[in-house]
Formats: C-alpha cells, structure tokens, sequence
C-alpha cells in the first residue's frame, strides 16, 4: 500500500475538544441519529401510496417535452417516458452513491489522509454511509415499484454510466499517484454531498408527480441537508493538513466535480429512445441537446461555494459562481 494513502489502525483518536470539527453541530448531528435517519424510519407500503394516474416524472424536466416528435407520440409513449426518466433519476442517485459518494466517506472513514476527524466526525461518516446504503436500496424500491404497477420492463441495463460516476473515474486514473486519486474522489464526494439536494428538490417539489416518487426523494433528501454539513466539516479538516500542491489538486477537483455534476448527459436519452424505437427519437434528442447545451438547469452550487469562503480560497478556483 502506497505511503501517501494508507488505512488507519483500528483504534481512532479520541476527540479534541478544542479541534473546530469536533463542534456542536456534528456532535449533535450524531446524537440525533436514531431519530432523524430514514434509515430507522418505518417503511412505507409503496405499493399502497402508487396512484397509476399521475406522471412519474415532471414534464418540465424533459428535455424535449415540448418537441413535436413528443407532442406527436401515443399518450402511452409518452408515460413511457416518464417512466424511462423517474428509473433514469434513480439509476443517476444510485450510481452517485455508490460510486462517488461512498468511496470519499470510506476514504474519511479510514483516516486516508492522516487529518485525524476524532471519533464525533468518525461517527457521523459512518452514520453517513449507512444512509447512502439505504438511499440505494430506497431507489431501487422506487424504480421496482414503478416497473410492477405500470407492468414495463424498464431495465437498468439499457442504461450507460451516468456523467459523474465517468468523470470521476477517469480523473482517479489519469492521476498516476494514490494520494492525488485519493484527494479527487474526495473533492467529487464533496461537490455531490453538498450539491445534491438542489437535484433531488427538482423532482420532489412537483405535486402533480407520482406520490411514491416524490416521497422517496423527499425522505432522501432530509438525510443529504444533514451529510451537507457532515461532508463540508470533514472536507475542511482535510484541506487544512494538506500542502500547497495538495490543495491545488483539491481545488482542481472540485471544479471538476461541479462540472460533471452540474452537466447535462444526453446519453442515457439516446439509449431510451433507440430501446423505445421512437420516431424522430435520436433527432428529437439531438435537437434537446443543441437547445440545452452543457449546463444543466436547476443545479446549485452555492454551498461550494461556501465551503470555499470559509477555507479562503473562492477566489483560487477556476468557476463561474453567477
């Protein structure tokens, strides 16, 4: 194992009382676990909540929901779709969870960056990744559900990597060093972490969606307003320890992070429409894609960049903040 990213043994340190991550709020974040986790929450009967007469996925959030080759198609073509779009959104939470947001929280978990969190900030890292588990598991539910009441396959396998989980991929191995790997996936993890409850929000605030659906991404994004300031305690004790290049390498992360987060992918469209056999299908997502470009709407950095004021270095990062 590398000298630059190695696991900690298993007794931690004990917290300081005087270190600033070991505050109030991330000690009372922890105590209040059992009562505000949706992981200890009663499962709801998602069967019983599914109402066959609502959309699954907003409209307004098609790219092409005003396109002639969509207007055009059967009514059941186009809940279809939405259909497609809810199982892609849960595809997209999933994969973020488990290939973004839990490597960086095994990293912290592990001490890979000798930052030494203490055992309150210890804690809430692993309470934090149980909740990711069980966020998985509740899209998954949520993509099952749909394809048992509406009675479609929708399979997941039509579906490509989605942008995030490519990007932050491809950064880890065009690194060349397990440290600078190691301080990318963590930067990825911090831009997801404290980015996407503006994503979840999109779906979750429509009231003419799909109640099992907007309940799953409301109960999820309870928990994420809690990782927010989990992540962005546990990223600042790491970006303290770290040298000038380190920071750098950081910092370059996080751009890269809210690129790919903030990004607008198309290709998990263009595989729905070619397995739907569409008419006009790929010129429709052509056509999307023109209009829209790279920037995904709705998308929220704000807390990046507050992360960034608090550390001082806003200024340093390479990022449109208007």
């Amino acid at each position: 194992m590398s000298a630059h990213v190695r696991a900690r043994p298993p007794t931690m340190p004990t917290a300081d009382p005087d270190d600033r991550v070991e505050n109030a709020v991330v000690s009372r974040l922890t105590t209040t676990w059992g009562r505000r986790a949706t992981v200890k929450k009663p499962e709801p009967d998602l069967d019983d909540l599914f109402d066959l007469e609502k959309h699954d996925y907003p409209d307004t959030l098609l790219p092409f929901a005003r396109h002639d080759a969509f207007l055009s198609a059967s009514e059941d073509a186009r809940n279809r779709l939405r259909a497609w779009a809810w199982v892609a959104f849960n595809k997209n939470v999933m994969d973020i969870e488990q290939y973004v947001v839990n490597p960086g929280f095994d990293l912290l978990a592990h001490d890979a960056f000798d930052s030494g969190l203490g055992d309150t900030l210890y804690l809430a890292v692993h309470q934090s990744m149980v909740d990711e588990q069980y966020h998985t598991l509740m899209h998954r539910n949520a993509s099952a559900v749909t394809r048992r009441r509406r009675g479609w396959a929708l399979p997941d396998r039509v579906l490509p990597d989605v942008l995030t989980v490519r990007r932050v991929r491809r950064a880890a191995d065009e690194a060349g060093d397990r440290r600078v790997a190691a301080l990318l996936t963590l930067a990825f993890t911090t831009v997801a972490e404290i980015s996407i409850s503006s994503y979840l929000d999109l779906v979750c605030d429509d009231e003419d969606v799909q109640p099992v659906n907007r309940a799953t991404v409301r109960l999820h994004n309870r928990d994420e307003y809690t990782h927010a300031s989990i992540t962005s305690e546990a990223a600042a004790a790491v970006f303290d320890g770290l040298d000038g290049n380190e920071c750098r390498v950081f910092l370059e992360g996080l751009v890269a992070g809210m690129d790919a987060f903030g990004g607008n992918d198309f290709g998990s469209w263009r595989a729905i429409v070619d397995y739907e056999e569409l008419p006009g299908g790929q010129a429709m997502i052509d056509d999307a894609e023109h209009h829209l470009g790279s920037a995904r709407p709705g998308q929220d950095f704000s807390g990046i960049r507050r992360l960034c004021e608090q550390l001082d270095v806003a200024e340093r990062l390479s990022w449109d903040w208007t």
